[in-house]
């Protein structure tokens, strides 16, 4: 049940993606087969869509998905990156509060004018866009946790992806493979 939970958001994202693409597949079939239309399908799509890019967004500071590259920064001493990484967590904590504050006001102005969504007549509209409120909150809590380990020297780093790094790096092994089939 732990393991559930702990890729909850890799499940929840899946299940989007897979519902997403068989109901577009559906209205494509209902559209030029049968010449109707799935009403909400286009809603739908444009919902699941927001909830993917706010929730996977939250999961890529999870597992530090996100590109950084923090060539310039590892010139200076230990200490000094420590405290930039520091710095970047409360600026990256600072703006998801902001964005967080905004969102609540947001959904909380729609839920207070009790609009359906445009599509899906029994969908409060507030309710889609409550994946702000989730995703930012989820935010909040990952770069807090990556503040407290950087604070105790367990973590190094935003954990973010250099790609630039990467490049190198799978350069090098192509040139080492290429050296050994030689």
């Amino acid at each position: 049940m732990m393991k559930f939970f702990s890729k909850f958001e890799e499940y929840f994202i899946a299940f989007l993606l897979i519902s997403m693409t068989a109901i577009n597949v559906a209205n494509v079939f209902v559209r030029y087969v049968m010449h109707s239309n799935i009403t909400w399908a286009l809603e739908y799509s444009i919902i699941s869509f927001a909830w993917l890019i706010i929730m996977g967004a939250a999961w890529g500071v999870k597992v530090g998905g996100h590109i950084g590259i923090d060539t310039i920064i590892n010139l200076f001493s230990k200490k000094t990156v420590k405290f930039v990484n520091l710095l970047s967590c409360i600026f990256c904590i600072m703006y998801c509060i902001f964005v967080l504050i905004g969102s609540y006001t947001y959904v909380m102005k729609i839920y207070s004018v009790h609009i359906s969504s445009q599509d899906i007549d029994w969908l409060p509209a507030w309710m889609p866009r409550a994946v702000m409120l989730l995703g930012f909150s989820l935010m909040i809590v990952r770069f807090s946790g990556m503040f407290v380990r950087i604070l105790q020297n367990k973590q190094h780093g935003l954990g973010l992806m250099n790609e630039a790094k990467e490049v190198v790096e799978s350069i090098n092994l192509t040139n080492k493979k290429k050296t050994k089939n030689k």
